[in-house]
């Protein structure tokens, strides 16, 4: 007989997942009655390994053949920890380890994960549940002319939105990605009425800032718009009219380096008395220095000198509160884990000081509550730094589970151990995604079909009548579990018609508004939100995930005393469910007395 402690179930730890300073925990484990306990104690290390404290269970009662020991405790100071339990008996004593994910070992295994967060840290409320919208700025709508008159060079326009983005290297062996389809800022004010109707309530915009590339990763202005996207005054009008349709406007915040063509490094390395000079690390000054990945267009800033600290944050007119103070609603920071803590910490702490419900979302790819960056454990959570992330952990679970590499264990397992580790304020705010600018069409990766060999291959390569079949019935369920999911389904612009593409720059072509007319993929998105936006147990209800059978889902949400249940069969063949309420939205479904739901098939109940 095992040793009985879960930390995901009620029966062994309250409250379920993250504590907050000065919060009560109880656990309890369960000892089978052979061992002969005498006593129980919950040991706790610092998140480097250091021991931290120590407390004592008791022996509560008798159940079947186990002993009951249970104790409660609290934690003054937040941060992370880990914990094990060290149990004595008659005939000895020993420490008690976690073993997968819910058993336990003794003598060797892993320890628990247990975070505690700040008491006042909290999440802007607007933004828990909602649909989100991930816009690349150039490929999305045109509307109107600009004045390209200061815009970097050289440049040049495609003439056909269809035109595949360019890829290949010019004579000198670089993809300079100045290549533009003319998308602007009037243009993504011109389909607010369409992101309405589809159900969106906050938009994600890759960066607008003066830059020389149509990704606008290599800033070359902080406090201007890019000339191909319009001016700061078509920016404060795109905000107002977002606005009015209720819809909050995030900006991406590049701020681990900038163009080697900005304003700042231009200065930098053609005045030695620059007061940018001492942005950057300047290994052999002006020729030497250090760059973004070894990126030579892309030289990194030191984030902690105080004078970036100020130009970025502190100033009065800081980058921060110049945007904010013309309409933006928050960041998102690029490549977070590249940005110092300390960093992180005084942009949140000054965002909240400006707009008290602006959000930050970090770019984290990994379970943020315990990433190791450069041989240092982030406190992105335990520090109260960022509001959400960047989801890329249930990303992987759906396309594992939808796909069939996973037979439902491993989502489980995915979902709840985010539930666990995250901040529950953070949990519903999280940025969950099937597609990025960063990674390949959602459709196209769930085909099946190996990307050709070659980028010319891939440049063009479209799937098959049978492939696009599959793909899109493998899509609907994996947007639906992306809509069932605690967090902010965001859609990556144009998914939601089946726009297919592989890796950058195939994924970033131009938004096809003639295929979005009477597309049926974009009617069964606007079936998702709407019912994502009128189910409170879906915004903010607490999520339950499990493996029913193989290849089937079971999971619950659950707030108060309303419940959402989703089944979702991604077997080969047809299962039977009880109904767990009223069926709100199925596919692939038969209904009857008992509910069968057929291979890539869904259902939810509300209750």
């Amino acid at each position: 007989m095992r040793i009985l402690f879960d930390s995901k179930s009620p029966l062994h730890k309250k409250p379920f997942g993250v504590l907050r300073e000065g919060e009560g925990c109880s656990v309890s484990v369960h000892i089978p009655l052979h061992c002969k306990t005498t006593s129980v104690k919950i040991e706790l290390f610092k998140e480097d390994g250091g021991f931290f404290a120590a407390f004592f269970l008791f022996h509560q009662n008798n159940q079947n053949d186990y002993e009951i020991w249970s104790g409660d405790f609290s934690l003054s100071c937040a941060g992370l920890y880990f914990y094990r339990f060290y149990i004595t008996t008659q005939e000895g004593e020993f420490a008690l380890f976690k073993e997968g994910e819910r058993d336990t070992n003794m003598g060797a295994g892993a320890l628990w994960q247990l975070s505690c967060i700040p008491q006042d840290f909290h999440t802007p409320d607007f933004f828990k549940g909602k649909v989100m919208y991930q816009i690349f700025p150039d490929r999305f709508f045109k509307w109107g002319d600009c004045d390209l008159k200061g815009k970097l060079e050289p440049y040049y326009i495609h003439s056909d939105t269809k035109d595949i983005p360019d890829f290949r290297p010019n004579e000198s062996g670089e993809v300079k990605n100045c290549d533009f389809f003319g998308g602007n800022l009037n243009g993504i004010a011109k389909k607010l009425g369409y992101l309405k109707s589809l159900g969106v309530s906050v938009i994600y915009l890759n960066p607008i800032f003066k830059a020389y590339s149509n990704h606008r990763y290599d800033t070359a202005d902080y406090k201007k718009i890019d000339e191909m996207l319009g001016s700061e005054q078509d920016f404060v009008a795109f905000c107002k009219k977002a606005h009015l349709f209720g819809i909050k406007v995030i900006l991406d915040g590049v701020f681990s380096h900038t163009g080697s063509n900005s304003i700042y490094f231009n200065s930098a390395i053609s005045d030695p008395n620059s007061p940018y000079r001492e942005w950057y690390d300047f290994k052999d000054y002006p020729v030497d220095y250090t760059s973004w990945w070894g990126i030579r267009t892309l030289p990194c800033v030191n984030e902690m000198n105080d004078k970036y600290r100020e130009f970025i944050i502190g100033g009065e007119d800081s980058v921060i509160a110049h945007w904010l103070s013309l309409g933006a609603d928050g960041f998102r920071l690029d490549v977070a884990d590249e940005l110092p803590d300390e960093f992180i910490k005084e942009l949140r702490t000054r965002l909240k000081e400006i707009k008290p419900d602006a959000l930050l979302i970090g770019e984290v790819w990994e379970d943020a509550s315990n990433k190791v960056s450069y041989s240092r454990r982030r406190k992105y959570f335990t520090d109260g730094e960022l509001d959400s992330t960047m989801n890329y952990p249930f990303r992987s679970a759906i396309i594992d589970f939808v796909s069939g590499a996973d037979n439902g264990g491993g989502f489980a397992s995915q979902i709840m151990t985010i539930a666990e580790n995250y901040p529950r304020e953070v949990l519903f705010c999280l940025m969950n995604s099937l597609s990025t600018h960063d990674t390949p069409r959602i459709l196209s990766v769930l085909s099946g079909v190996r990307a050709p060999a070659t980028k010319d291959e891939r440049a063009t390569f479209t799937l098959s009548e049978s492939e696009l079949a599959l793909a899109e019935a493998r899509l609907k369920c994996a947007a639906f579990l992306q809509f069932v999911l605690p967090g902010m389904p965001c859609i990556y612009y144009g998914d939601e018609i089946g726009t297919q593409g592989f890796e950058d720059p195939f994924c970033r072509s131009f938004f096809d508004w003639e295929r979005s007319e009477k597309n049926e993929l974009r009617e069964f998105y606007k079936k998702l939100c709407a019912l994502r936006n009128k189910s409170e147990p879906l915004k903010q209800g607490d999520v339950f995930a499990e493996k029913y059978a193989d290849g089937i889902l079971r999971i619950e949400r659950r707030l108060k005393n309303k419940k959402a249940t989703a089944f979702v069969n991604c077997s080969d063949k047809g299962i039977n469910v009880s109904a767990e309420g009223k069926p709100v939205l199925s596919l692939n479904a038969e209904h009857g007395k008992q509910i069968t739901l057929d291979p890539l098939g869904f259902i939810l109940f509300e209750k």
